[in-house]
């Protein structure tokens, strides 16, 4: 089954995404709209983006000297990309969108990931500017949000540090006002920064004419020292060059300096960068400090960067699942084209020995058990990942358009859901890759086939954007309970919703009855969990207690699409809906009921990690 036709089924069958068009934001758009950007986005990423894969991993970005050389390939598909609008393709008509429906942006968007993930950063921009367009003034959305969706600029976010890693806490990068009318500048309030920034992806190249930096930075308090904790961290909008109010280059540049690239175990076609804030490299009007202009208020720079940082773990999460879906399409292939080993033959007495009939001729793998298996697995963790991150992007439709009710709901299962979203396919689609090599045998191993590099890339999604640990802390220390458990309620609610259709279905009944069992499972583990009231004993089990809430929130996701399989038109979509079907029996069968080992420890509060003395390890 190809990526369209599965984008066609999970978007206008399952999603029912034409119903959005109904909505006035979207009422110009229809099928034939929607369709018409799917097939450019596909046509893209076949003559721009896949065709070069290879190409950007082996040629990775380099620093002459003055600037950062990126292959050729790079700088076309930027090109393309921007030339089809699809940079700023949910936003309003005034700002040159087209009001498109986040869910098809997302999902014309896939197409990229699966071809390329590592050609350009457009998720970073585009976020970027979407921060700008909720928490920035009126100027600031005219003059960097705007030119960040036009393509004319990049963007980036600046959290990490050298010495504090994900600890935003321990960020020490200062912001000071930047003379005594720093308040008047129509730019925002204006502040000298000095710190370093790391793993910054895209900090530096030369694809187009200004980088936006979004920055995490401390003010000092009247003393001089920096508020320890979160709560003194403000964000910055820092330019690579510096602009006028009519976003235009002055000829100036900022005091943000190339410290180095870092040459990651993927992803290489994407400079990751160390930069230095204000180390006098580029002074400013003579001084030394690269300039920043406040976004929002004072201290609240964690609340603005996560409305960014939110839809990157979405977009990590995309990423991951596209790339495990690459290396699926891959060994398929693959597995009905290679001939390899015999089937076993039924033995002639009971009793008797299996045998093979060395005399027969070779079998396509794709007809022996385990390979068969290895290929199942792979469909059920990306296209049940691919449904799980178009849900999320039709919540964000919901928040955005729905009334106020069903927005709330919506923004409501967004939080639940978003620490899933991001792990669940960082760590299952990375498993689909691994049998994607599996597949191809030894030649997996080798830079001939295209799986070895989709591991690679996807390896480093476990890590983007807060690694698996700090998404279960996310989860079951905050998202589970906030609003006092209404999201998981609502959560809770949409399953039994699937549960009460998929129990009269024949087909889907046993399944119906796992998946009940499994949320009230999902339920006590909670409760369990903060029985005695210390964090301390509900975290130490954070991550097996997210494994088993993204196993249960995929199978449901798989039991939903599979009950909507079988309403479909029987002969027209014969194939899908056995695909679907067989998909959703693994998946129940083969996964979800390994969320018993993980839900023991976390109900018991298993002290066995947090216990050992450190010189036992």
């Amino acid at each position: 089954m190809s990526l369209r036709s599965t984008l066609d089924f999970l978007l206008y069958d399952w999603l029912d995404a034409e119903s959005l068009n109904q909505r006035e934001r979207f009422s110009d758009h229809s099928r034939e709209t929607f369709d018409a950007v799917l097939d450019t986005c596909e046509r893209i990423a076949r003559e721009k983006y896949a065709p070069f894969n290879r190409t950007v991993d082996t040629q990775e970005p380099h620093f002459d000297g003055e600037k950062v050389v990126l292959p050729q390939a790079t700088h076309d598909a930027h090109k393309a990309f921007v030339e089809s609008g699809m940079m700023s393709a949910a936003q309003d008509y005034d700002i040159g969108g087209m009001q498109l429906p986040y869910t098809l942006q997302a999902a014309a968007n896939s197409f990229f990931a699966m071809a390329s993930v590592s050609i350009g950063s457009n998720m970073l921009t585009s976020g970027n500017a979407n921060l700008l367009m909720v928490h920035g003034t009126e100027m600031q959305k005219d003059v960097f949000a705007r030119n960040e969706f036009s393509g004319r600029w990049a963007g980036t976010m600046c959290l990490s540090e050298p010495q504090a890693g994900s600890s935003l806490s321990d960020v020490s990068t200062r912001a000071v006002p930047d003379g005594d009318d720093f308040q008047s500048d129509p730019l925002g309030p204006r502040y000298r920064l000095t710190g370093n920034k790391m793993w910054i992806s895209s900090g530096d190249h030369e694809l187009t004419e200004n980088i936006v930096h979004i920055v995490l930075a401390k003010i000092p308090d009247e003393n001089g020292r920096l508020v320890p904790g979160t709560r003194g961290i403000s964000l910055f909008i820092v330019p690579k060059r510096m602009v006028d109010t009519q976003g235009e280059l002055t000829g100036q540049r900022n005091d943000v300096a190339l410290a180095g690239l870092n040459h990651k175990l993927g992803w290489r076609g994407t400079t990751n960068t160390l930069l230095n804030f204000g180390e006098g490299r580029y002074p400013v009007d003579g001084k030394a400090g690269a300039i920043g202009y406040l976004v929002g208020a004072p201290g609240k720079g964690l609340h603005c960067m996560f409305h960014m940082m939110n839809e990157a773990r979405i977009g990590v999460g995309t990423a991951a699942t596209m790339l495990g879906m690459a290396g699926y399409h891959a060994s398929l292939e693959y597995a009905k084209s290679r001939p390899q080993g015999r089937l076993v033959k039924k033995p002639e007495a009971a009793g008797a020995a299996v045998a093979k009939d060395s005399a027969a001729p070779q079998v396509r793998i794709i007809e022996h058990a385990d390979v068969r298996r290895m290929l199942l697995a792979q469909k059920a963790y990306c296209e049940g990942a691919l449904a799980l991150e178009l849900y999320c992007a039709r919540l964000v439709d919901e928040q955005k358009t729905g009334d106020a009710q069903a927005a709330d709901d919506a923004r409501l299962l967004l939080e639940v859901l978003t620490p899933i979203a991001k792990s669940w396919p960082s760590e299952w689609c990375l498993e689909a890759n691994s049998l994607a090599i599996q597949v191809h045998g030894g030649y997996g191993y080798t830079r001939d086939f295209p799986v070895e590099q989709y591991w690679r890339d996807n390896r480093l999604n476990m890590i983007h954007e807060g690694t698996h640990g700090i998404q279960a802390a996310d989860l079951l220390g905050r998202k589970v309970l906030m609003e006092k458990g209404r999201g998981l309620q609502l959560l809770a609610g949409r399953m039994t919703d699937t549960i009460g259709r998929a129990a009269s279905v024949p087909a889907l009944a046993a399944h119906a009855r796992a998946l009940g069992a499994a949320l009230q499972r999902i339920g006590s583990a909670t409760e369990a969990a903060w029985s005695t009231g210390d964090p301390a004993d509900a975290l130490a089990n954070a991550v097996p207690y997210m494994q088993a809430f993204g196993h249960t929130v995929l199978a449901w996701i798989w039991l939903d699409v599979a009950q909507r399989a079988l309403q479909g038109d029987a002969e027209k979509t014969r194939a899908v809906t056995a695909g679907k079907i067989g998909a959703t029996d693994y998946f129940f069968h083969y996964e979800l009921p390994k969320i018993g080992a993980w839900l023991n420890v976390v109900e018991t509060r298993d002290p066995t990690c947090t216990a050992l003395p450190e010189d036992a390890f």
